[in-house]
C-alpha cells in the first residue's frame, strides 16, 4: 500500500469518526428513543435496505447485461448497507440527522452480519460461480470502533454537558465537513484510472441508477416529516465499502477487474447521491414565501 492509499485511509478514518461524533453531539436521547422505538420506522427501513435494494442490485445487472466483475461488484455494494457518507449527506441536506446517523449504525451493524448470505444467495442463484466467506467478528468491531463509540461519546456528551457539546459541536462539525472534501479528492484522484478505463462499460450507468434506485426506495419506505424521509434515503442509497472490498480481498483474491468495478459502482452510487442532498440543501435554506 502506497504513502497516499496510507494518508486516504487515515483521513477516512478521521471522517468517519467526526461525522459520527458531531452527530452524537447534536442528538438528545429522547430523539434517539423516538427513532429506535419507532417500529414501522426500522422495520421498513430494513426491508429496503437488506432485501428492496439488493434485489434492485441483481435486478439492474441481469437488465444490463453485465461483465462478471462488474456484477459481482454492483451485488456486493447493493448487498451492503450503512456507508459512513449517509450520515453526512443526511447533514449536507438539512435532514434528520439524528434518525440519519441512528439508522446509519443500525444498517452497519446488522448489515456485517446479513452481508455475506446476502451476496452468497444472489451470486448463487445468478450462477456467477463465486461464495463470498468474510470474518463477521472484525466486520461488527470497526463498526462498533468508527461508529458506534464515537456517536455514543457525542450522545453521553449532550446529555450531561450540554455546554460542552454546544462548543465542541461546531469543531466536530469542521473537522467532518473538510475531511469529507478530502476523501472525496482522494478517491477521485486515487481511482480515476479506474473510472476512465469503465467508461466503456455499463458498471457506472449501473452503480448510478443504484444509487437514484436507492435514494427512492429508502426515502418512499421511511415514515415521518420530509426531513426524516429524505435523510433515510441518502443512507440506503450510499452503501458500505468496507464488507465489499474485504469480500473481494478474500473472496476474490483482489482481482483487479473487480476492484476497478467496485471504485466505479461506489462513485457513480455518490454522484447520484450527492447532488441530489445539495439540491435538498437549497430549497430548505431558501427563504419561504409568505
Amino acid at each position: 500500500m502506497n504513502t497516499l492509499h496510507l494518508v486516504l485511509n487515515a483521513v477516512t478514518v478521521i471522517f468517519i469518526v467526526a461525522t459520527m461524533f458531531a452527530a452524537g453531539l447534536g442528538a438528545t436521547v429522547p430523539a434517539l428513543l423516538g427513532v429506535f422505538t419507532n417500529v414501522p420506522l426500522l422495520v421498513l427501513a430494513l426491508i429496503a435496505n437488506m432485501v428492496v435494494i439488493p434485489l434492485i442490485g441483481w435486478g439492474l445487472g441481469a437488465l444490463l447485461g453485465l461483465p462478471s466483475a462488474a456484477f459481482i461488484a454492483l451485488i456486493l455494494v447493493a448487498s451492503s448497507p450503512g456507508g459512513p457518507f449517509g450520515a453526512k449527506l443526511a447533514m449536507v441536506q438539512k435532514g434528520d440527522v439524528v434518525a440519519g446517523a441512528a439508522m446509519q449504525v443500525l444498517l452497519a451493524s446488522v448489515g456485517s452480519l446479513t452481508f455475506g448470505p446476502t451476496a452468497n444467495a444472489i451470486l448463487t442463484a445468478a450462477d456467477v460461480g463465486t461464495s463470498v466467506s468474510l470474518n463477521v467478528g472484525a466486520l461488527v468491531l470497526t463498526v462498533t470502533l468508527l461508529q458506534l463509540v464515537p456517536f455514543a461519546i457525542g450522545l453521553l456528551t449532550s446529555h450531561y454537558a450540554p455546554d460542552v457539546a454546544r462548543s465542541w459541536h461546531p469543531t466536530a462539525a469542521a473537522v467532518s465537513n473538510i475531511t469529507f472534501l478530502v476523501v472525496l479528492a482522494g478517491m477521485l484522484l486515487g481511482n480515476w484510472r479506474d473510472v476512465v478505463d469503465l467508461l466503456g462499460s455499463l458498471a457506472l450507468l449501473a452503480g448510478f441508477l443504484l444509487g437514484v434506485a436507492a435514494f427512492a426506495v429508502g426515502t418512499l419506505l421511511a415514515t415521518g416529516p420530509p426531513t426524516r424521509r429524505t435523510a433515510m434515503g441518502s443512507v440506503a442509497a450510499v452503501r458500505n465499502a468496507g464488507p465489499a472490498l474485504a469480500a473481494i480481498g478474500l473472496a476474490f483474491g483482489d482481482q483487479p477487474a473487480v476492484l476497478s468495478a467496485l471504485a466505479g459502482v461506489l462513485l457513480s452510487g455518490l454522484a447520484a447521491a450527492l447532488p441530489t442532498a445539495t439540491l435538498l440543501s437549497g430549497r430548505r435554506s431558501a427563504p419561504r414565501r409568505r
